[in-house]
């Protein structure tokens, strides 16, 4: 589990992403980078880190089941994602 001090920052990011949305398209459409680099640095969609929705781990991240590898490994094991089955040969 991740610590409680940077799932709250990843989530304030969430929210500061999501207020500047159309501020940042309008000022893109318009080529004014000035305005844009007086924008805060959180309000941009690269800051923002893919992490795992249950351990909110940022490493192993699988993108499709957005899990970590190790919680998409317990699933898995225990049938619960459905298609996914252990190979054996």
């Amino acid at each position: 589990m991740a610590k409680t001090s940077i799932i709250v920052r990843d989530e304030k990011r969430k929210r500061m992403i999501n207020q500047y949305a159309a501020k940042r398209a309008e000022l893109k459409q318009l080529g004014d980078y000035e305005g844009l680099a007086k924008l805060p640095r959180n309000s941009s969609r690269t800051r923002l880190t893919n992490r795992c929705v249950e351990t909110h781990r940022p490493r192993g991240y699988m993108r499709q089941f957005g899990l970590s590898r190790i919680s998409f490994r317990e699933h898995a094991s225990r049938g619960e994602i459905p298609g996914v089955t252990k190979s054996s040969w």
